[in-house]
């Protein structure tokens, strides 16, 4: 994918769905019924996603952590609105797997995730056990 215009710039599906919810707040809906209907259908997606769970402060800390791994910016994009649970979906994530990472990087990604992005999946009970077994040690 190359960048046409270099004003434009990539945006995560948090910032996307804060767009959407300020446009179907918006009371000038005037022949608008087709923008109606794909901002519905898009925020009832995007609010079943893990961007659902993610603040722009979490965002913004966990693609400064992500940076010393030196991934492209797309790459960072893609974790942030996949975050990744797997070695194996971490590797799907990034394009260019000419120097894959190691296993030690790959298991570091995925505990920034979990650093970052607290409830990963929908998986919220799992988070508490999580917790809990901290709170014991």
């Amino acid at each position: 994918m190359e960048t046409v215009n270099a004003t434009y710039a990539y945006i995560t599906n948090l910032e996307v769905m804060n767009i959407l919810q300020t446009i179907k707040s918006t009371k000038k809906k005037f022949g608008m019924r087709n923008l109606a209907t794909v901002t519905y259908e898009a925020l009832q997606y995007l609010e079943e996603s893990p961007c659902k769970t993610q603040t722009c402060d979490s965002i913004k800390s966990y693609l400064r952590d992500l940076g010393a791994y030196g991934l492209m910016p797309h790459e960072m994009l893609q974790m942030v609105n996949d975050p990744p649970t797997s070695a194996l979906h971490t590797q799907l994530l990034i394009d260019d797997n000419k120097v894959p990472l190691t296993d030690e990087e790959n298991e570091a990604i995925i505990e920034l995730t979990h650093k970052h992005f607290h409830f990963i999946g929908g998986d919220q009970n799992g988070l508490q056990q999580e917790e809990a077994q901290q709170q014991q040690q």
